[in-house]
């Protein structure tokens, strides 16, 4: 069993390298963050905690997540915007020896061409972490964004 230090380290590195890639543009990127078939799921709370299924985004694979990916890169037609997350300190859970579930709060800022900046998004991370993925990193057999608002920007293009 890897140490509660290393778990909470290992973790953590994981969220980071997710939303600097996201915040760089490396959007090509975030497919491999996920385990093949990893779900992405965003809901509002409001939807949640009324037990209610339906999600803004859903992706149940890694080829789903490229796809999102290509669509954004050639398909999609938004006004040019870029993402600066803040993530605070990650609580882990153990499922087993192999997994755990972790859950953080986030807010996003959305910079668009302009430099206008706006809060676009806070919320809640749900994570199903499996620790030995097959890149030999930890990666996200499900990521759930809850977020706190039902009003949801239909610019949503970007993921959180």
């Amino acid at each position: 069993m890897v140490s509660d230090i290393e778990l909470q380290l290992s973790v953590e590195n994981l969220l980071a390298r997710y939303v600097h890639a996201i915040d760089n543009d490396r959007l090509e990127d975030w497919p491999g963050f996920f385990v093949d078939q990893g779900i992405y799921r965003i809901v509002t709370a409001e939807n949640l905690e009324r037990g209610l299924p339906l999600p803004v985004m859903l992706a149940e694979s890694r080829a789903m997540l490229r796809d999102r990916v290509n669509s954004l890169r050639r398909a999609n037609v938004y006004e040019a915007q870029r993402y600066r997350h803040s993530v605070t300190a990650t609580l882990i859970d153990r499922i087993d020896s192999a997994r755990v579930r972790s859950a953080s709060n986030f807010i996003v800022v959305r910079i668009m061409r302009t430099g206008e900046s706006t809060l676009f998004a806070s919320g809640r991370y749900l994570h199903r972490i499996l620790l030995k993925g097959d890149n030999g990193q930890p990666q996200f057999e499900e990521r759930v964004v809850v977020l706190d608002s039902r009003a949801v920007d239909t610019l949503l293009a970007i993921p959180l």
